[in-house]
């Protein structure tokens, strides 16, 4: 079964399209190596997807004939993917942390005036 096939049937990518883009640009190996989207995938092997910053690793155990659901999954994968990549992914949601909540949009009429304080304050430096 072609790679670009498997990742979709196994539920790694919503469209199979999506999960040829992914191949293209590099973000699909197997055994540590790029692959192009029709690369044939054999039981036993390993397999890495980066996706949302967070690299996915499991072992091929079996090809499906078609897409599976979301409980049958793990019948034709191994997941093992290392628990330092999710935690990771935590991290990078606290180094995104600004003075001013999300979604607040641009400064005020205040916070211009307070910034227009502290340069003046601070031309003489």
């Amino acid at each position: 079964m072609r790679i670009d096939k498997y990742l979709w049937c196994t539920r790694y990518f919503k469209t199979r399209s999506i999960a040829t883009d992914a191949c293209k640009k590099g973000h699909v190996k197997i055994n540590k190596k790029n692959v192009k989207p029709s690369k044939e995938v054999f039981v036993g092997e390993k397999i890495q997807v980066r996706k949302n910053q967070i690299n996915y690793e499991f072992l091929v155990l079996d090809s499906p004939k078609n897409r599976v659901g979301a409980k049958l999954v793990d019948l034709y994968r191994k997941d093992i993917t290392p628990k330092e990549a999710f935690e990771n992914q935590e991290l990078l949601k606290f180094a995104k942390d600004y003075y001013r909540k999300k979604g607040e949009g641009r400064p005020t009429k205040k916070d211009r005036r307070d910034i227009e304080d502290y340069l003046e304050n601070h031309e003489d430096e």
